[in-house]
């Protein structure tokens, strides 16, 4: 699939690490280092825009690689770019480390994999089928 792409940062566009790789990494686009103490957040821009197709969300996660070795997740994870978005993506960081963390220029601070997503249409009812699972949830099973 092909994606427009405007790239006004510093850096290369994001590449996929591996052949299988479904997660491309985005870097920082920062003129100076954020340091985010512990709990707290910031919103980093990347310096890219996208314009996806119709019927496309890009999905923003956290890469296990800073949440594992510095506790550095996102806020609102996954986050979702909408196919008519334009504006630059940015990504909201959260240390949930008790030590800081600076992000510097170019560092790779989240993944984002491009998905195919439908719309619904609502069919109200007074009634769902009955299931064996039926109302159990969160936790349910493991009673």
């Amino acid at each position: 699939m092909k994606v427009k792409v405007i790239n006004k940062s510093k850096h290369a566009l994001p590449e996929y690490e591996t052949p299988h790789s479904a997660g491309l990494d985005l870097r920082a686009n920062i003129d100076q280092p954020i340091v985010l103490n512990s709990l707290e957040r910031a919103l980093v821009p990347t310096g890219l825009y996208i314009e996806l197709p119709v019927g496309y969300e890009a999905q923003i996660r956290p890469r296990s690689g800073l949440a594992v070795k510095h506790g550095i997740s996102l806020v609102n994870t996954p986050g979702t770019i909408d196919s008519d978005y334009r504006g630059e993506i940015k990504i909201i960081i959260i240390n949930l480390s008790k030590d800081p963390f600076t992000i510097t220029d170019g560092e790779r601070i989240c993944q984002m994999v491009i998905a195919k997503h439908e719309q619904i249409e609502w069919d109200k009812t007074d009634e769902l089928e009955k299931t064996v699972r039926g109302t159990g949830g969160f936790g349910h099973t493991g009673v």
